[in-house]
């Protein structure tokens, strides 16, 4: 494939879609996998037909990847391509009537209200890390942010008092997301006992004093720091956790609380509701648990 094709789709990415660097970087991966494919069939990627995606697709498939992993890349390859025609590079659409390997459908992990409760409960260090591990867990399960949006906040972003947190999302949109109860206690204490302890622990060129989550040198805390805050708390308590668990689990417990699925989309920062109404199956058991419970006549005698 043409360097230059494929570098300037990825700057198409970054600039006018807004896309992260995790989602270039998928992209990129996913399509040097697909170039090494045309080269090897001595196509260029202007003249390759549908036999020539398909024959990609087998591949993939062959080599015993997950039907979300070949999903996800055939999407990629459906995205260049389209890029191609769009810019006037090429008639060829060789995409266009191939079909994506159908995903089973999963739904999110979660974990249970008392869970959730037993994990936040439990004792944490005494000490700024404590004060910010509180307050990264209390955050994440209270505001449902993802991991980026959690490590990129800064201080310019919360606003405590009026109960909201800015907060960037995928395609660099910004939303508001409310904050409240035990989620700005935390958040609270953090601040004034945690976070300007980690910021004056040690001198540092890597410090950032913009950043709200800090790690023990003052820099920006990172995704890495977080999923393992999240699993060894989450391991203290008897938990197998994710971050997303947390953020799945917010989701689903606002649902059995009440909240209307628009309001949800809003928080969650979905672009489509279709991805929000996962949470609508996941509420569906709960919904049979209290009526298995509760009804007169949905037990045996």
């Amino acid at each position: 494939m043409d360097n230059r094709l494929l570098e300037d789709f990825l700057g198409y990415l970054a600039v006018e879609r807004g896309a992260s660097s995790h989602t270039i970087s998928a992209y990129k991966g996913d399509l040097t996998a697909y170039s090494a494919h045309l080269a090897e069939r001595s196509v260029s990627p202007l003249d390759a037909t549908r036999d020539d995606v398909i024959a990609f697709m087998s591949l993939l498939q062959s080599k015993g990847m997950a039907a979300s992993t070949v999903e996800r890349k055939i999407a990629a390859v459906k995205s260049f391509h389209a890029y191609l025609v769009r810019e006037g590079l090429t008639e060829s659409h060789p995409t266009i009537d191939v079909t994506l390997p159908k995903v089973p459908a999963r739904l999110p992990d979660v974990i249970s209200v008392d869970a959730a409760n037993q994990l936040l409960s439990q004792p944490f260090p005494e000490g700024p890390v404590g004060y910010r591990d509180r307050a990264v867990l209390e955050t994440l399960y209270g505001c449902g942010l993802r991991v980026s949006e959690l490590t990129g906040l800064d201080l310019k972003d919360l606003d405590l008092e009026a109960g909201f947190i800015r907060v960037l999302g995928k395609g660099s949109k910004e939303r508001l997301v409310p904050i409240a109860g035990e989620a700005v206690e935390a958040m609270s204490e953090y601040l004034r006992h945690g976070r300007p302890y980690l910021r004056a622990k040690k001198a540092s060129t890597r410090q950032d004093p913009s950043a709200v989550f800090l790690n023990v040198r003052g820099g920006r805390f990172t995704r890495q720091a977080v999923f393992g805050i999240v699993r060894d708390y989450g391991a203290k308590v008897g938990l197998h956790l994710h971050p997303h668990t947390l953020r799945h689990s917010f989701a689903t417990h606002m649902l059995q609380g009440g909240a209307e699925l628009r309001a949800l989309q809003e928080m969650l920062g979905h672009a489509d509701i279709s991805t929000t109404q996962v949470y609508t199956h996941v509420d569906r058991t709960h919904v049979r648990e209290e009526y298995l419970t509760t009804h007169p006549r949905a037990r045996k005698r």
